[in-house]
């Protein structure tokens, strides 16, 4: 994909890219469906309160938000605040959904009010540990409520802890048929997603879901009340047990009552509705930003006017509140929307589909939706989010878990305050500096930019560098002209947060994205719990990085092979993102870069650790992978290639309209029933591919191989590789050097 033609925006924009937007649409509005009656129903909401929103998610904040490919909507990360709020608000009058809904209008105007004060920069000084904890608190939550009904039983207990302690209290009551459906459907969220196929994968698997608990409904006919026998005991079946939607759809609308406004409960979950919007809006955008291949930046103040106008309008005729979410946005990249248009479209294909399947809505068990948020809370809060925080830190795995024991123990709003203030004492702590000390290090550092005589930016940062001065030096970085080189110097900082890290890191790719260079030094004398590039770092004199035994092992064979390697993380990956592999993932950080040259063939080599991540923003998956860019200095044809997969070839078929197809040899059959080999340019790939070439893949190890027109990025699995490994990808990569040498030779 051409960075550098950027789609038109704005009306130009829906009428070069309607066809692209709309499909992308499709795919959008199908993970969309189940969702929103999913997170209505565990809100406490009707579910049709979930389509509500996402119609206005997309037809209203799309006319005034700033983002680019980014989908609005409700989402899991609201249930526990709407929750909270509608137990705190809860009078017996009946009316409790219709004050939620006043806050809910309230906390919009709030959210535009942030916009029009140009406050979108809001989520930076709440640290990202805190944030990571009240999403897992959040995680947790949606999983004690839904589990429940998962299982079919009925609890006793209101608060987290309790309904998790039921858990196991209540196993003599599960209901098989409800459990049954809710356990396949875990499954199928699970196993789906691992299973290499475009065909499965062309409709998402939380569609499945639904899919397979109506064909469950019927099967056990949910639609008149009656009793199953298993072992001995009945179990009672019903329309009770499945999602009600009213039959004319105006009913549907509810509207906001105002009357509590004078009760202190009402303001606590306005502002916790609008602060959590806010913060999970914000950082939304911040991470599709990071997927999108034209490398467009939202304007987030607009993203907060937009999203607080159809949270107004949401609140107002029953819906829920609206946020970016990060899960549809990343569906929709990857279906390669191109504008803002998609959001658009999606919005009004929910409005066609709520008209055109409301009878097969109904017949969707409650239990298909319980799966669906069980395994969202799971995600949210699985072992991996401990294990991925505690690699930054064992402080961040501090601030994150006593984060979500204050928002387990009170709400969400005190959780952030509180995790925020924890934080701030160990920061005061680590710093070693009077509490007046610390405060002016913070707010008052003494932070500098200077040009030198080279044209290079010079960023001399002071005292004490953590979330509470990310504003003051956003202020700073953001007049620094794109395209030039930049030095940030943190040498004379007492203490380097993580947060700040994470923000610095940030600037540094969207200011490589403008053809500029960034350097971050000045850290040779801090020492951290982590080896993470964004783990917090203390100052102290005399320290330096001792290296693990791989990294020796592989600066000796560097000594003995007159290699170059560097065990430093190094941040300059923007290269990576030109290859398919990487184009959807964040590339977070390389390290361990082994690097050398064939002079004789004209070629270079790089075998570097590079870490990114897959996934939504913080149900994410960080992985490190050992890969090799084999630099040939000469233009080739752009093509993937991997082990063939079956099943793949029939599906191939159905989706070579898109461009790329699995293209075979039929003198090589073998080589075709090994390898998944895709291109756009079916003739070119028949010429470069000669005898010669093709009999060397088919006598060598299968790798990952990709070409992006003048590299080959080349792997086996995603892992760490032994130096022995180590050692193979550079032979593999001097011998398929040399055959291309030689068939350019003969060319």
């Amino acid at each position: 994909m051409d960075v550098h033609k950027v789609p038109q925006s704005g009306l130009k924009g829906l009428l070069t890219n309607w066809r692209s937007d709309f499909l992308a649409a499709i795919s959008v509005a199908l993970v969309a469906l189940p969702l929103g009656l999913g997170v209505a129903a565990a809100s406490g909401a009707a579910p049709i309160a979930g389509l509500i929103s996402a119609i206005i998610g997309g037809v209203v904040a799309t006319l005034f938000r700033g983002s680019h490919l980014a989908i609005n909507g409700p989402a899991a990360g609201l249930i526990a605040v709407v929750l909270s709020a509608i137990y705190s608000l809860d009078d017996g009058s009946g009316n409790t959904f219709n004050y939620v809904l006043a806050a809910t209008c309230i906390a919009g105007g709030i959210q535009v009010l942030l916009g029009l004060l140009r406050l979108g920069r809001i989520a930076d000084v709440i640290p990202s540990s805190v944030i990571q904890g009240v999403m897992v608190a959040i995680g947790i939550i949606i999983f004690s409520t839904q589990i429940h009904v998962a299982m079919g039983t009925n609890p006793v207990g209101k608060t987290t802890f309790s309904l998790i302690g039921e858990v196991f209290t209540q196993l003599p009551n599960i209901h098989p048929v409800i459990f049954g459906i809710s356990l396949l459907g875990i499954i199928i969220l699970v196993v789906i997603p691992k299973i290499q196929s475009r065909l499965l994968h062309y409709f998402p698997a939380s569609l499945w879901v639904l899919v397979v608990s109506v064909a469950a409904a019927y099967l056990f006919n949910f639609f008149d009340p009656h009793t199953v026998e298993f072992f001995g005991r009945d179990y009672p079946i019903g329309p009770k047990q499945l999602i009600t939607i009213p039959d004319n759809l105006w009913d549907a609308i509810i509207y906001p009552d105002f009357s509590r406004m004078n009760d202190y409960k009402f303001w606590v979950a306005v502002l916790s509705i609008a602060l959590i919007a806010s913060i999970q809006t914000l950082a939304m955008a911040k991470a599709v930003d990071k997927l999108d291949p034209y490398k467009r930046k939202s304007d987030l103040n607009r993203d907060l006017i937009g999203v607080g106008l159809a949270t107004i309008l949401s609140g107002a005729i029953g819906g829920l509140p609206i946020i970016t979410v990060i899960v549809r946005s990343t569906v929709n990249i990857n279906n390669g929307a191109k504008t803002k248009w998609s959001n658009f479209y999606h919005g009004l294909l929910i409005v066609v589909f709520l008209f055109l399947l409301a009878p097969v809505i109904q017949k969707i068990p409650l239990a298909g939706l319980a799966a669906i948020l069980v395994y969202i809370g799971f995600r949210l809060a699985s072992p991996v989010v401990f294990r991925n925080i505690y690699e930054m830190g064992l402080e961040q795995l501090i601030f994150m878990v006593v984060t979500i024991g204050i928002t387990l123990y009170s709400d969400l709003l005190w959780g952030i305050l509180g995790g925020t203030l924890f934080a701030l004492l160990v920061h005061m702590l680590l710093s070693r500096l009077p509490v007046d000390d610390f405060i002016r290090a913070a707010f008052k550092n003494e932070t500098n930019v200077f040009v030198s005589e080279e044209g290079t930016y010079n960023v001399q940062i002071d005292g004490v560098a953590n979330f509470l001065n990310i504003p003051s030096i956003a202020k700073l970085i953001q007049n620094i002209p794109p395209g030039v080189t930049v030095d940030i110097d943190l040498s004379k900082t007492r203490l380097v947060g993580t947060t700040f890290m994470e923000y610095l890191i940030d600037f540094l790719k969207q200011h490589k994205n403008t053809g500029g260079e960034v350097s971050i030094n000045g850290l040779d004398s801090h020492v951290s719990s982590s080896t993470h590039n964004r783990a917090l770092k203390i100052s102290l004199n005399n320290f330096t990085t001792k290296l693990s035994p791989r990294q020796i092992r592989l600066k000796d064979l560097a000594t003995e092979k007159d290699y170059q390697f560097a065990s430093r993380v190094e941040w300059n990956t923007s290269y990576l993102r030109n290859f398919h592999f990487f184009e959807i993932k964040t590339i977070e950080r390389k390290s361990n870069c082994l690097k050398g040259n064939f002079p004789e063939l004209n070629a270079g080599w790089e075998v570097t650790d590079v870490t990114f991540s897959e996934g939504a923003a913080f149900t994410a998956e960080v992985f490190t992978a050992t890969v090799m860019v084999l630099k040939l200095n000469r233009p080739i044809p752009v093509f993937s290639m991997e082990k063939e997969r079956i099943f793949e070839k029939i599906f191939d078929r159905v989706l070579a309209f898109s461009g790329y197809k699995d293209i075979d040899f039929e003198m090589y059959a073998d080589f075709s029933d090994k390898f998944l080999l895709m291109s756009n340019n079916e003739e070119e790939i028949r010429t470069f591919f000669d005898g010669d070439l093709i009999r060397f893949f088919e006598n060598r190890p299968i790798y990952h191989i990709e070409s992006n027109g003048e590299s080959l990025l080349i792997f086996n699995k995603v892992k760490l590789a032994r130096t022995d490994e180590t050692i193979g990808f550079i032979e593999y990569g001097e011998a398929l050097a040399g055959l291309l040498d030689r068939s350019s030779a003969e060319v």
